[in-house]
Order: structure tokens, then C-alpha cells, then sequence
């Protein structure tokens, strides 16, 4: 936990979508100091005809390597938010050569008994997790 859901547009070798991945988990781990292996990420690659990703009128170039971020978390401060927005946005440009410009992320909230991480017990609420 956090689950991290990633859209992009289909064609990144295997190697690339590593490096993405591996570089968007350190990211999380280095901002929200969870633990290495709270490690939870799906990639959906898309047709080009399937994902449109247009910049809210900022004026903020796209190109073929946009990646869109679903985090889904536990509710976290605004400058754990804001410090994972810029760590992302560097790593990605470091180890993927994605642009900060091609990098939009999304947050959704939830609650300790919104978290099953198995064996039909919610760990937060039980106290196997904190």
C-alpha cells in the first residue's frame, strides 16, 4: 500500500517499463517512508486511440512517453503529496527520460478498512499493520 496504477501508451520494452516502475516505487518508499516491499503497481498500456491526455489549458507539452499515476493511499499530508510529486518527476526524467511534462498524477483517499492484504483480514484494523 499504496497501489499505483499506470496508464501509458503501449510499445515500452520491458526493460523501460522496469525502470519505470522501480523508479515510481522509490519515489513512494523515499516520500511516504513506506516499507520496500509495500510494493503494489499494475501497468495498462493503451492503443493510442484509447488514451487522450490533454493539459487542462496550462499549456503543458505531451508527447508518446505521457504516463497518467493513479495512487490509491491512505490519507497523507499535503507536503508528503508535494515532495512525491517532485521525486517522481525526477526520477522518471533520470532513469526513463520522461519529461516532468509528460507525468500527471492522480490521488484517491481511502480509509484502514479499505485494506485487505490477504488471508480475509483487514491488517490495519487488526493491528497486524500500523
Amino acid at each position: 500500500m499504496p497501489l499505483m496504477k499506470f496508464h501509458v501508451l503501449r510499445g515500452r520494452s520491458a526493460a523501460e517499463t522496469d525502470r519505470l516502475l522501480d523508479a515510481a516505487h522509490d519515489a513512494m518508499v523515499e516520500s511516504f517512508r513506506v516499507p520496500p516491499r509495500d510494493r503494489y503497481q499494475v501497468l495498462n498500456e493503451h492503443e493510442p486511440s484509447h488514451l487522450r491526455a490533454l493539459d487542462t489549458g496550462l499549456d503543458i507539452p505531451r508527447t508518446e512517453r505521457f504516463v497518467l499515476v493513479e495512487v490509491v493511499s491512505r490519507p497523507r499530508s499535503r507536503e508528503a503529496k508535494l515532495a512525491f510529486y517532485d521525486r517522481l518527476c525526477s526520477a522518471l526524467r533520470e532513469r526513463c527520460g520522461i519529461e516532468p511534462s509528460d507525468v500527471k498524477v492522480s490521488f484517491t483517499q481511502n480509509s484502514d478498512e479499505d485494506w485487505s492484504f490477504g488471508n480475509g483480514q483487514a491488517q490495519f484494523v487488526t493491528g497486524e499493520l500500523s
